[in-house]
Order: C-alpha cells, then structure tokens, then sequence
C-alpha cells in the first residue's frame, strides 16, 4: 500500500482523543499521553496548518510513522531527542530513496516546529537533523514515446461512457501537462470557450488558477465524452466523475487519484504496456513530445505551471534515445 493510501485513516482525525488511538497509528498515542492540549496542538498542525489535503496525506502518514517508531522503543513526547530523530531518518534512508526520507524529515520538523510554538514541548527535536544528499537532473516517471502514447489512448475501448471519460481524462493530462489532481479537480465550467477555442482552467497547488488553451485533440476527446455523459448543463458540476463498482455507469462525485492510478493501470495493461505507468507519467510524455517536435523549454514550463524551468527539465526523456543510441554504437 503507498503511503498516501496508508495516511488515509490519520487525515480524517477528529478532536476526540480516541480518535488518536487506531490500530493502522498506534505511535499516535504518544501524542494522547502527554495531554489534551497536545492532542489540540497536533490535530491543528494537519487541520489549520496544511490546507493542500495532498501534502496533509503525505505528512500525516509520515508523522504517524514517526510515532509507530518511537512508540515501539518506549520514547514519550518529552523524550524524544536529536539523536533519536537522526536514528529514524538513518534506518529510514538504508530502505527508502534519499528523497523520500528527505520529505519524511520535513514533516516531522515541521510537526515538532508547531508543537514548540504551541508550548507543547520546549525545543524542535529534529531543527538540527540533517537529511541525506541526493541530486539529479532526470526524473525518474515512466515516460511513454508518442507511438505508445497513441496505442494507449487507441486501445481504450469508446462504446461506454467510462471508456470516452477515460480518454479524455488522459487526454487533459497529457496535452496540457496537467497534474492528476488538477484534472481531478476540474468543474465542468473549467473547460469553457474563449474566443474560436477551447480552454481548460487548472486548479493548481497553492490555489493557483493556471489556464490553458485546449489541443485539439483534447477538445474533441472532452466534447465526445461531455455529450455521452449529458452533464454539460452541469457547470459547477465534477468534470471527471467516478463509476463505483467499475459500472458503466458515472456517479455525481469527482473520481479520485488513486480510481485514476488503478484506471491507468488498467489501461496500460489492456494495451500491452508497462503496468509501472502511473499518472505524473502524462505530464513527463506531454513535455517530452512537445520538446522532441520543437518546443522550447520556457514555453513547455509556463503549459505545465512550473515556477522553475529546472523543474521542468527533469521532464525531458529525450535524452533516453540518444543515450540507448549511443550505447549501442559499443560493437564487441
């Protein structure tokens, strides 16, 4: 299970203590012990602290892990020290990726960070722990060439209603670079006319609206879909909707990342491609493509609402070709 999927029970905490004690964060007891206005303090870190509910799975379940760890060595709030999170973070770093640990740490910085200032505890345990290095200017998302991107969206079979949202759900995230939860997270009314075309209004990280003109292709793959789903009248409406039960049937609730992981894998499999697929991996092959046929780097970082353009060149893959290219040129 991914750690997002596994944080699914810590983001739902009430202001009941007892809701602290579950069996998936047993370690969250540690927060219960030391008191009712610690118990306030932390629920605050995820409720009034983080608003982006992404980034408050990612750092709840990192938190709850934290805790499960020290809940199982005896440590209580008041006993955790430097060392303590420095071990963590190095038995953590010999299993996991550099950067996930590196994220882990944030987290659990940032929790003790508002603890501190709600006098909970007297010093931040983790302000001088340092996290390992780690660099790299190539991400490491799947990314599918223009020839298996065109089978995947071919193969998917169109009769239905969840087929055509299924395409043109890909569709978005691959012509405009979108993230999953932007697309996810689109009304109907966020793909409006302006002008002689189409466009899509993304609802990015940090309340960010980002907008931007929808590819043909995308266009035709949206009206196909919004015409058999009949929700077009339905502006404030959820664009992409769920099918519970993998019905052929749409529901009035917006389908949510992991529904689109497991659609994604679904289709890939169906059409004879690497079930590793997931979805940031229509980003990296709409920038990708949009490179190899000429674009430029800055323009491909304002379509895709990067703030750097050094973010967007991890997305570049083009540099796999040239590197297998080169490798065979090695004739033994």
């Amino acid at each position: 299970m991914t750690d997002r999927a596994e944080a699914s029970t810590l983001p739902t905490l009430s202001s009941s203590t007892s809701a602290l004690a579950t069996e998936k964060y047993p370690g969250l007891r540690i927060i219960e012990r030391a008191g009712p206005r610690a118990v306030k303090r932390f629920l605050e870190y995820f409720v009034v602290n983080i608003p982006n509910p992404n980034t408050r799975a990612t750092y709840a379940c990192a938190c709850g892990q934290f805790l499960n760890w020290c809940q199982e060595r005896h440590f209580e709030l008041d006993t955790i020290e430097p060392m303590v999170v420095a071990a963590y973070i190095e038995q953590l770093t010999g299993h996991r990726e550099a950067q996930t640990a590196k994220v882990k740490l944030a987290a659990i910085r940032k929790m003790f960070d508002w603890l501190v200032v709600g006098q909970v505890i007297p010093h931040n345990p983790a302000h001088a722990v340092r996290g390992p290095r780690y660099s790299y200017k190539k991400g490491k998302t799947p990314v599918l060439d223009a020839k298996q991107a065109r089978q995947l969206l071919d193969s998917i079979d169109t009769s239905h209603v969840v087929g055509l949202r299924d395409r043109a759900l890909i569709g978005v995230m691959v012509y405009s670079f979108a993230r999953v939860s932007a697309t996810v997270g689109m009304k109907v009314d966020d793909y409006y006319p302006n002008g002689k075309r189409w466009w899509l209004r993304l609802h990015e990280k940090g309340g960010k609206l980002h907008e931007v003109p929808a590819h043909h292709l995308a266009e035709e793959y949206l009206d196909a879909y919004l015409d058999a789903a009949g929700i077009r009248e339905s502006r404030k409406g959820s664009l992409f909707r769920s099918a519970p039960g993998r019905q052929r049937k749409l529901s009035d609730h917006a389908i949510d990342r992991r529904e689109v992981w497991e659609m994604i894998r679904r289709r890939a499999r169906d059409a004879g491609l690497s079930p590793t697929l997931c979805c940031h991996t229509f980003r990296a092959t709409g920038i990708t493509a949009y490179l190899s046929n000429g674009g430029i780097i800055e323009h491909a970082q304002q379509i895709a609402a990067h703030e750097s353009p050094r973010t967007t060149k991890l997305y570049d893959r083009r540099g796999d070709q040239v590197s297998l290219d080169e490798i065979e040129r090695i004739l033994i």
